[in-house]
């Protein structure tokens, strides 16, 4: 699936990667939210907190996506742990490497934060002020990647920080 995401160099849907893996749409969701659990699932100390979407029309006004992103931030504010160090993925954040991940994360830990919060927002994005709230923001890509797959990705590259912290030789 990852191979023909990235062959691809722009964004891919649900349909398209189920038709390349010649498999049905719940199929392949099923498959994408099973790599999810797999991390969570692994005892690894990461928790996913999936809120529910808001729905919007086909072509969405400006008013009605701001309405949508300000609804979805106070759902993320309630969930939010207190103290809690706020990652906010936007393509307009850092790129970092592995590594650099890593020790980023390590010099939060060591900063005092022992809850770390990633947050990836819809299509539409995050809205500005849950934006500004954020500690730091990251940048997966430049290029655009279905959710399904990012979240995988995400969790990929907090295992192997955390592997990469433990001196593991995973990440390579």
């Amino acid at each position: 699936v990852e191979a023909i995401l990235f062959a691809m160099g722009e964004s891919v849907e649900l349909g398209q990667i189920a038709k390349a893996i010649q498999q049905d749409k719940p199929t392949t969701e099923k498959l994408l939210h099973n790599l999810m659990d797999k991390y969570k699932d692994e005892g690894r100390g990461i928790q996913i907190i999936e809120l529910p979407e808001v729905h919007l029309p086909d072509n969405p006004s400006r008013a009605q996506i701001d309405a949508a992103l300000k609804k979805e931030a106070d759902a993320v504010r309630q969930k939010l742990p207190k103290n809690a160090w706020l990652c906010i993925f936007t393509p307009e954040g850092k790129l970092l490497s592995s590594e650099q991940l890593a020790e980023k994360l390590d010099q939060v830990r060591l900063g005092g934060k022992s809850d770390l919060v990633f947050l990836m927002g819809s299509s539409f994005g995050i809205d500005s002020s849950l934006k500004a709230q954020g500690d730091f923001r990251l940048s997966i890509s430049p290029m655009t990647f279905p959710h399904h797959l990012c979240r995988v990705m995400v969790l990929e590259q907090l295992y192997r920080a955390e592997s990469i912290q433990a001196g593991a030789k995973y990440h390579k």
